[in-house]
């Protein structure tokens, strides 16, 4: 083929392109092109964004060693079997101290370790489930920071009603509730109705549940709105105000209100509670969970509220302490003991001597180091919008009332 050939085609194959672009573009009536706005493409982006992406887990690294927590595990045999020495343990519980987490391990819990290039500790996880976790980062000199991790998540109403065939226990399996769930509702009406003797075949519930979920599925945690139970003509009901605590629908409470401080006398405050304490040593904030009082060895102490004791143990900083579970809520922490005159799942009364304050643990002096938790959060109990009293006032009452109404009709009773 010619060079004047050669060109010649180029221009026909050239002119027919701009033909065929012509006519795509040309607007017609059945269809109007949209304007066009030129824009400066970022080229780099676009490459970037069309490489193919690393998934998040291959990025984090895997955990050293993790294992899931079984009955008879103790820390220092998991600190052995993840290859990290007894004094980094004691580092770890040192940081713990404000947290107490490592002494609530139980079963199905998880425990992660991360060790560095010389095999020394560098992260250590407690997963308790989706909604909580702690960690443990180890600082420059070797110390270690404590992140108490709680995620709120979505939480979703579930309405449940059956009727009473055999025990109430059975009766409230049957309709999906847990064991703990009806001890919960077997509790908080104690004073109300005896469950073995008052009820009668027929007799009718209603329970009015809030689960929690993360990214769709449930954790586990569960809290109680409202509970009904329906005798021939009397009912017995039990509705959570936004205080947390539980009221029947006249407003009265079910549960003695809770006093300020948990001693027969007031006694010298030493420390007070302070989230953002910064430490003169180190410079970093370490708060102080709690409220400290300087109570002399063997001073009585008392429960605040009625409540279940779900931990009584010794550890190496805050000495021998008592935990006590206020209803799903609140929870109360009892630091530095002489003497713990209560057991694990012991039921407790408002005013009930449960301990005699000391020195134990790491401590410059005798002192009684008390904590008041609100869903899972320290708080400061000289200032807390905490129940003091048994009925709601005239302004509590409007509310109450309002929020009952909303409940009763999720349940299916307006």
């Amino acid at each position: 083929m010619s060079l004047q050939e050669s060109n010649f085609n180029k221009k026909v194959m050239l002119g027919g392109g701009l033909i065929i672009a012509a006519a795509i573009l040309w607007p017609t009536n059945n269809q109007s092109m949209p304007q066009r706005i030129p824009i400066d493409l970022d080229i780099d982006s676009l490459i970037t964004q069309l490489k193919p992406r690393t998934r998040v887990e291959n990025i984090i690294t895997r955990p050293d060693f993790m294992h899931k927590i079984t009955s008879g595990d103790t820390l220092s045999g998991l600190f052995m079997q993840a290859s990290v020495d007894q004094q980094t343990m004691y580092r770890v519980l040192e940081a713990d101290l404000n947290v107490l987490a490592l002494d609530t391990l139980k079963p199905g819990n998880q425990i992660k370790f991360w060790l560095d290039d010389k095999g020394e500790l560098e992260k250590l996880q407690l997963y308790f489930s989706a909604a909580h976790q702690v960690v443990f980062t180890r600082f420059d000199d070797g110390s270690f920071n404590v992140d108490d991790i709680n995620i709120e998540g979505f939480w979703r109403n579930r309405s449940v009603s059956g009727e009473i065939h055999g025990s109430f226990y059975v009766s409230a399996k049957k309709i999906g509730l847990n064991a703990g769930e009806i001890q919960r509702i077997e509790s908080l009406l104690k004073e109300k109705l005896n469950f073995s003797r008052d009820l009668r075949a027929g007799d009718r519930f209603s329970v009015l549940m809030n689960d929690q979920f993360i990214d769709g599925t449930a954790t586990g945690a569960s809290d109680i709105l409202g509970i009904t139970i329906h005798r021939g003509r009397s009912d017995i009901t039990a509705f959570q105000n936004s205080d947390g605590n539980f009221y029947d629908d006249q407003g009265r409470s079910l549960s003695r209100a809770f006093q300020r401080i948990p001693l027969l006398k007031n006694y010298r405050i030493s420390s007070r509670f302070n989230r953002h304490r910064h430490h003169p040593v180190t410079g970093r904030t370490s708060p102080h969970n709690g409220t400290d009082f300087a109570t002399p060895i063997g001073t009585k102490v008392i429960a605040p509220g009625d409540g279940i004791v779900t931990l009584v143990t010794n550890h190496r900083y805050a000495g021998k302490y008592v935990v006590i579970q206020h209803g799903n809520k609140y929870r109360t922490r009892y630091l530095h003991l002489s003497k713990a005159l209560v057991h694990k799942g012991q039921r407790v009364t408002r005013g009930q001597v449960i301990a005699l304050s000391g020195n134990t643990g790491r401590i410059t002096g005798p002192h009684l180091h008390y904590e008041f938790h609100v869903n899972g959060r320290p708080v400061n109990p000289m200032t807390a919008n905490i129940p003091m009293s048994s009925k709601l006032s005239k302004k509590q009452m409007n509310e109450f009332e309002q929020l009952v109404k909303v409940r009763k009709m999720i349940m299916g009773q307006a």
